[in-house]
């Protein structure tokens, strides 16, 4: 339907963004994270994800790419639909969430409310796999990595790929990383520090 609503920022409240776009007032359902990067009066694009049924047009919108990415797997979840899927990003950053389920963080993604233990595990099992799966795309981003390092340097790869970052950057950022001694969330987070050096 709308792959991103570009206006001027009017309304801001818990949950909600709303953008006049050519004098139309656009109400996006978004999440903590993108509120806290927008300011009323200011122009934004905002990615979005409709929710069309019978009785209802729903508008979701996000201020990135990885967190629409990441809001169109968690509804893809059995059992997770738009409000679960925006209360969990509203309590993590799209980083914060992969890496959660990347390395099986419950906790994480039980801060949010209307998550339960069982729901978060469910998320974790359904993810993870499409998460490590997206690797093979990459062509084989996690080559430069040496191949002692085995699974955790192909699972950093594949959480950072998640986010959208390329083969390039990604092999770049894990080039100087310790994968053998670090843990998988350390290594991830010392790639995520190389590239916004980079």
């Amino acid at each position: 339907m709308f792959y991103y609503i570009n206006g001027t920022v009017t309304v801001l409240e818990a949950n909600l963004a709303v953008l006049d776009c050519g004098g139309v007032g656009y109400a996006c359902h978004t999440t903590g994270y993108t509120l806290s990067q927008l300011q009323v009066g200011k122009q934004q694009k905002l990615y979005t994800y409709c929710n069309i049924k019978e009785d209802a047009f729903d508008i979701f919108g996000f201020s990135t790419k990885e967190e629409l990415n990441c809001f169109n797997r968690l509804i893809g979840v059995s059992g997770v639909g738009p409000k679960v899927a925006l209360a969990i990003l509203s309590s993590t950053s799209p980083s914060q969430f992969t890496l959660a389920v990347m390395t099986g963080d419950e906790k994480t993604l039980t801060m949010a409310p209307g998550v339960g233990k069982k729901m978060a595990q469910r998320i974790i099992l359904e993810l993870k796999d499409k998460l490590t799966g997206e690797l093979p795309e990459m062509g084989g981003a996690a080559a430069v990595v040496p191949t002692a390092a085995g699974n955790k340097a192909s699972e950093a790869a594949a959480a950072l790929a998640s986010l959208g970052y390329s083969q390039s950057e990604i092999g770049l950022a894990l080039k100087g990383v310790d994968v053998e001694h670090l843990s998988l969330e350390e290594i991830v987070r010392s790639a995520l520090r190389a590239m916004v050096m980079q």
